[in-house]
């Protein structure tokens, strides 16, 4: 078995691919300055965008700094969330780092001297989506600005350690790129605030410092772990002899590598990530991914029942002589078809159709384990002896911690006043009371699974901080109790849609959080805690994924989880079945991505789409599937990671059967006859990206729309195509986009020149179809734009974002807008405004503030000046009038319903009275009213209805 190994391992560093160069660090600075000047001049900047949440089921945190005096004050840092503070234990938070150029956090810590804040960007937990940083940042104002300290191309900073008692001695670990190799990566060391840095320790170019603490009493003293890894699209090696221990008395000016053979740690191949604590100059722990393999153990069946590995030697005659109750027990039980029976498994098998093994191999997908046998895993270390000798501190293996992804773990805590006392989490979280012998678990039910971040209060035993995927917790009992602080709406969404519903509803995908369904109407409200009904609803577990809802029954939705788990649900009734294609026996099993695509015909809502290597099709709402495709793909790669996937699927709405398809290795198909034949169309195209979108315009038929993503290439050039002929020839329309790999390309469904496009760290619009883009910037922080969808009756954009939830804006005004009459004035048209007798008034609370209405007026102008809006009756009477300071392009004027003294007796000549309410203002009494905009001799204007 291990020669097995050695050979395929040896077979496999032979294997070259076609890598995209990483982006360098200067172009990442030459794209974030051509951001803001994009910004600066953006005619959209002041369109304003609303989160609506959710905020419940929270995001993944991955570092947080508390305040030692006050530990009632925090910041929290989240994988691409950014960084918030509180200062009420978690009651209500503040984000802080919205003024930078990321929301990507790797690591935080604060000088609690002189409250500088220091972030190192970039989440450093190597998965699917830890986005890339740029490098260290560091504010003096609680983040109202942010200084760019250096290490933009370290991608992914693990670690920031400042002495105490000396705020210009700053020490940095930094991983390095995530999924290419390069030499800003290592320990570096600052003695003037930051301002230059020297490197001090250094592995290769592919292993990184995942991980470095210091003595708490003794900043001099510290340890570092290094963490050998390679990660492509296809494939993840987390372990190596890059991977090992350091040590320093000299506060990280040098590292003396403690993880030696003779140490009796674990070095060389296998060694994978490695967590570390310190209790005092002798006592240091470590936790470690052991990717060695462990021994293989009896794997044959009992008499009782049948196993996989069973029908990998047996004999075709020793197969018809199986039971047939036992045969269709193992059917059952691993998923087969409900087509394969016992019976007729049995004829294929004496036919020849198929052979013992295929009933094997029909259960190993693409992501199953390369060998049969598991990794070691989790396992605890001790040192007594300042990291000169080490030994494991249990005997058994610590199973259900890592499961099969160490990667994404990886820390251990000791309590400052017990140095048997640690904590150590990867799924759960456990505590061990007797130096790591034991664990017991401290997980609950509102406590999120998959832990990254925990802070253990040095003068208050018990009291403890986590952060995971779902958030943030406090307890302070040690774990037996917790409570959960999830006010941010920091979700990570990786897909969106919405219904026709009125109000229309939202429904997501989000990363480790399921799927949720709520209202579009949703604003911030602590009163769900009173009524127990918090607006959005979980309808679906995992990590969410697409969502696609029947347009004649908005009860019937199409979603799943990852690898394409997909179901039909009946939200009304709760219903629930399962709908992946299944391949037939004695064929390759199909690969489905991540996150695999779906798609429902806009032709006929019982017709369902979706990819996996081949493009699967179901005429009955997926109760039945059949592939309409060979593989459209390179036919995968050797690895571990499901690849050589479909990535998007979409169907023209002039043509029933007009499909186009991409995939995760860079290939865009068409069907022009529902599967009949496919065409290639990406032979053009830069080799091996990702296919984020394609998209069949709903304009033109034979108009079609591609992005392509190199993220997993540390490519973050912007790509995006069009084609005017089915795909036969392209035309790049990044233009003057700034380099950030793309997510989503949208066209307007109702001007055919407006696309939106959504990267790693904005969200853009053309308004001549990719000539020239526009940069969103009102409310909408650097964070990635994962998804977009248009809501056609109401005219907004709905975004998906990968750390901030869902933002919506009304896009009334923006789809007007065209090349022929940008240099006019224009209005949005108005919702009518219902009155209320609570204008101006604080209700039945007479210590409250006065409400005051607000009606937003939306215009556009085509210079930087002052802008006189006005007021009037539907015959011109003038009731209001007054002057705005506008930005070229789109703005918002708040009006609030008021009127002036003069138009109250304008009002009065016509018999209709007005009163004056009690904050003393006169507002608009029921009506029809003209709003009039007027700069530079021109002049728009709407209708505006009082009910």
């Amino acid at each position: 078995m291990r020669l097995t190994v050695l050979l395929f391992s040896l077979l496999f560093s032979t294997l070259t691919f076609a890598q995209q160069p990483a982006t360098s660090a200067a172009k990442v600075e030459q794209a974030l300055q051509q951001k803001d000047a994009l910004l600066k001049n953006s005619i959209v900047k002041n369109l304003p965008f609303k989160n609506i949440g959710p905020s419940i089921m929270s995001g993944r945190v991955t570092a947080i700094a508390v305040n030692p005096k006050n530990p009632i004050e925090f910041y929290v840092g989240y994988a691409s969330g950014g960084v918030w503070h509180t200062k009420n234990n978690g009651t209500t938070f503040e984000p802080i780092l919205d003024t930078s150029p990321t929301q990507n956090v790797g690591s935080l810590a604060v000088d609690w001297n002189t409250r500088s804040i220091w972030v190192g960007t970039g989440e450093v937990n190597a998965s699917r989506s830890s986005y890339a940083g740029i490098g260290l940042l560091q504010s003096n104002d609680n983040g109202k600005t942010w200084n760019s300290m250096g290490l933009i191309d370290s991608h992914h900073i693990s670690s920031i350690l400042i002495n105490p008692d000396d705020s210009n001695e700053i020490v940095v670990s930094a991983v390095g790129h995530l999924y290419s190799t390069n030499t800003d990566r290592g320990i570096y060391k600052s003695t003037d605030g930051g301002k230059t840095w020297k490197k001090t320790l250094f592995v290769n170019n592919q292993s990184g410092i995942i991980e470095m603490v210091h003595d708490p009493s003794n900043f001099n003293l510290m340890y570092a772990s290094s963490w050998d890894k390679d990660r492509k699209a296809w494939n993840f090696k987390g372990d190596g002899p890059g991977s090992g221990i350091y040590k320093s008395i000299d506060a990280g000016s040098t590292w003396t590598k403690v993880s030696t053979p003779n140490s009796d740690f674990p070095t060389g191949e296998g060694t994978g990530r490695i967590g570390l604590a310190i209790y005092d100059e002798n006592t240091v722990y470590a936790i470690h991914d052991n990717q060695n393999r462990r021994k293989a153990s009896n794997s044959q069946s009992t008499n009782e029942s049948l196993i996989k590995d069973d029908f990998k030697t047996i004999s075709s005659q020793d197969f018809l002589n199986l039971e047939n109750k036992k045969l269709k027990t193992f059917l059952r039980t691993n998923g087969f078809q409900e087509k394969y029976t016992a019976e007729s498994v049995k004829n294929m098998v004496r036919g020849g159709s198929v052979k013992p093994i295929d009933l094997a191999k029909y259960l190993e997908d693409a992501n199953s384990m390369l060998f049969d046998t598991p990794v070691i895993g989790a396992e605890v270390y001790k040192s007594t002896d300042g990291g000169k000798t080490w030994k494991k501190t249990h005997d058994n293996y610590l199973d259900g911690i890592y499961f099969s992804y160490g990667y994404y773990f990886g820390k251990i805590h000791v309590d400052p006043n017990n140095k048997d006392g640690i904590y150590i989490y990867g799924v759960p979280i456990l505590k061990s009371k007797d130096g790591g012998k034991t664990f017991i678990s401290i997980s609950a039910s509102n406590v999120h699974a998959d832990h990254h971040a925990l802070w253990v209060n040095p003068d208050k035993p018990g009291h403890l901080i986590d952060g995971n995927d779902g958030g943030i917790n406090i307890s302070y009992d040690d774990g037996e109790n917790w409570i959960k602080n999830n006010q941010p709406s920091v979700g990570q969404f990786y897909a969106i849609n919405v219904d026709n519903e009125k109000p229309y509803n939202v429904y997501g995908g989000l990363q480790d959080n399921g799927v949720w369904k709520g209202p579009h109407t949703y604003s911030p409200n602590i009163g769900w805690h009173q009524s127990g009904q918090y607006p959005y609803k979980s309808i679906m577990g995992g990590d969410g994924m697409q969502i696609e809802i029947d347009n004649r029954n908005s009860n019937i939705v199409y979603t799943g989880f990852q690898f394409g788990n997909y179901f039909r649900l009946d939200l009304e009734n709760n219903g629930q079945k399962y709908i992946q294609p299944k391949h037939e026996l004695g064929e390759s099993p199909y690969r489905f991505n991540w996150q695999t695509p779906i798609l429902l015909s806009a032709h006929n809502q019982d017709i369902l789409y979706l990819g996996g290597n081949k493009l699967m099709r179901s005429m009955n709402q997926g109760n039945d599937w059949e592939a309409i495709s060979g593989d459209l793909t390179n036919g995968g790669k050797p690895g571990n990671v499901a690849y050589g996937t479909l990535s998007s699927i979409s169907e023209s709405p002039f043509q029933f059967g007009l499909i186009y398809v991409g995939s995760d290795d860079g290939l865009v198909h068409v069907t022009k006859n529902g599967g009949g034949s496919w065409t290639k169309v990406s032979t053009s195209f830069p080799k091996d990206l990702w296919v984020s979108r394609v998209v069949a315009s709903s304009h033109k038929k034979e108009r079609v729309y591609v992005a392509l993503n190199g993220y997993r290439w540390d490519d973050f050039t912007s790509y995006i195509y069009v084609s005017e002929n089915y795909g036969a020839t392209w035309k790049s329309i990044a233009s003057n986009m700034p380099a950030s790999p793309v997510n989503v390309v949208k066209e307007d469904p109702e001007n055919e020149n407006i696309l939106y496009a959504g990267t790693d760290n904005g969200l853009y619009v053309s308004f001549n179809r990719g000539d020239s883009w526009e940069l969103f910037g009102s409310d909408l922080p650097n964070v990635a734009m994962h998804d977009l969808v248009i809501q056609k009756r109401d005219k907004d954009l709905v975004v998906g974002t990968h750390g901030r939830s869902i933002y919506v804006a009304d896009i009334t005004l923006l789809q007007q807008l065209s090349t022929v009459n940008m240099n006019q004035v224009l209005v949005a048209e108005t919702s009518p405004v219902r009155t209320s007798r609570r204008w101006g008034s604080t209700g039945f609370n007479q210590f409250g503030d006065y409400f005051e209405p607000n009606k937003d007026i939306q215009l556009y102008v085509p210079n930087s000046d002052k802008a006189k809006i006005s007021i009037t009756t539907k015959d011109g009477t003038v009731l209001k009038e007054w002057t705005e300071t506008t930005d070229k392009g789109i703005n918002i004027v708040k009006y609030n319903l008021s009127i002036s003294e003069k138009g109250r007796k304008a009002l009065g000549k016509k018999d209709v009275s007005v009163s004056k309410a009690d904050n003393g203002t006169y507002y608009l009494p029921k009506g029809m009213y003209k709003i009039l905009v007027s700069q530079g001799g021109m002049m728009a204007e709407t209708m505006l209805e009082i009910k």
